[in-house]
């Protein structure tokens, strides 16, 4: 009877010291963990949002950048760390969906970490050189056809977006193109307007200002709806491939295991951000798109991050794609 009432007690004491925790939560600085380095999209969108959550949290947001291995080392910390709210990590479609087909991983992407917040979304869109004979899609797509294997299409590392949009366009439209390896999208950008290189498929605020000064073609935009920022570019369905969607999204996780009261906090701190006509305007301006609030919550965050795997592995999987 002694050992049952400890028990209890010990229980009770444990849940009041977790409710307190979570009460007082957060009472020194919040690590942000980026797996990717610093200066890239995914860096500046932490960046601006974590600048915004220290006013929400009363504590700082500090950004710690740990690339690597498509964004699974830096993954792997936020897995590892304590369940307490001061380790929290951001990710995307590349790190929580690309990678995990590819990487042998010691976690779990989903039983390993806890949903907070689905962050913005970044459109993907299909450009060429200035001058690729092809003026629209359907054009772009006759003209692949007739020259099979010989068009050169850039990516930006193995099981990244802009790779798996471009094997998307082959499997949609029975097409065939050479996909070339960059570093990155600066790269390849470069190579394109030199004509060095014919297609890609990045996110399209990377390469908006190049598409209104002239110096790329942009044939379509993936998503069910055009992109607020370039409303003159059909989206794939619009312009004849139908089922060709991919939309690069951004989120942020904690280790599994945190307390509900410190995810919702959290939670709470991206909203009110995302609230922010500044923080929106700066955000805008980069062409990022912003989920409904009721998209942002940790419950829609876990739904959309296994629906994506679900998509996406299969085809990671059946593309052959190996880690060079």
């Amino acid at each position: 009877m002694k050992a049952l009432s400890f028990a209890v007690a010990l229980g009770v004491t444990l849940t009041c010291a977790v409710g307190a925790q979570a009460q007082n939560y957060p009472s020194k600085p919040v690590t942000m963990i980026v797996p990717f380095p610093a200066g890239g999209s995914s860096d500046i969108l932490a960046r601006i949002v974590a600048e915004h959550m220290r006013g929400s949290l009363g504590q700082p947001v500090i950004i710690e950048n740990v690339g690597g291995a498509g964004g699974t080392i830096g993954t792997a910390r936020v897995v590892r760390a304590a369940p307490d709210g001061y380790t929290i990590g951001f990710g995307q479609w590349t790190s929580h969906v690309g990678a995990g087909a590819l990487y042998a991983l010691p976690f779990d992407l989903l039983k390993d970490l806890t949903p907070v917040s689905r962050l913005t979304l970044a459109r993907l869109w299909i450009i060429g050189r200035h001058d690729l004979p092809a003026n629209n899609f359907k054009e772009l797509i006759a003209w692949l056809k007739a020259n099979p294997g010989k068009a050169s299409a850039g990516t930006i590392g193995v099981g990244s977006g802009t790779q798996l949009c471009l094997i998307d366009l082959q499997n949609n439209t029975g097409t065939q193109f050479q996909l070339v390896p960059y570093r990155g999208a600066a790269p390849i950008l470069q190579d394109m307007i030199a004509g060095q290189i014919d297609l890609t498929c990045p996110e399209a605020g990377q390469t908006l200002a190049q598409y209104r000064g002239g110096k790329i073609k942009a044939y379509a935009v993936m998503g069910k709806t055009r992109w607020f920022a370039a409303p003159d570019v059909p989206t794939t369905d619009e312009a004849g491939a139908p089922g060709l969607d991919m939309t690069f999204w951004y989120g942020l996780w904690a280790p599994a295991g945190t307390p509900r009261d410190i995810v919702a906090k959290l939670n709470a701190a991206v909203a009110n951000a995302f609230s922010d006509a500044t923080v929106r305007q700066r955000l805008t301006e980069q062409g990022h798109e912003f989920p409904p609030r009721e998209q942002q919550t940790p419950e829609a965050l876990g739904a959309h991050h296994k629906a994506e795997i679900e998509k996406w592995w299969p085809i990671i999987k059946a593309a052959g794609i190996k880690l060079q």
